[in-house]
């Protein structure tokens, strides 16, 4: 698996999606255009970092868009945690909590 973007079941007034594998230049794009969808229907947007192993520059990128945007980053301390803040992205780390009140 290279990268997966899951919409969770819950709130209607946030968009939850959660990202599993390595955020890369072939999908960032894919990424911005499924937030950028969601934005443009005046949906608030999460996303959940939890299951990311890895960000390249193309995915940090965008990540800093999105969040510019407006999209909340949720990821747990750790190396995508770390890199992402290093480059200034704005990164909520309490992701892991939220993982484990589900049911």
């Amino acid at each position: 698996m290279t990268f997966r973007i899951t919409r969770e079941k819950g709130s209607r007034a946030r968009a939850m999606l959660r990202l599993e594998g390595r955020v890369v230049a072939e999908w960032a794009a894919l990424l911005e255009r499924e937030c950028s969808e969601l934005l443009r229907s005046s949906t608030p947007v999460s996303l959940d970092l939890a299951g990311v192993g890895f960000v390249d520059r193309a995915g940090v990128e965008a990540l800093e868009r999105l969040s510019r945007a407006g999209v909340e980053i949720r990821c747990p301390s750790g190396a995508v945690a770390s890199v992402l803040l290093g480059e200034g992205v704005r990164v909520l780390r309490d992701a892991d909590d939220a993982h484990d009140r589900r049911p």
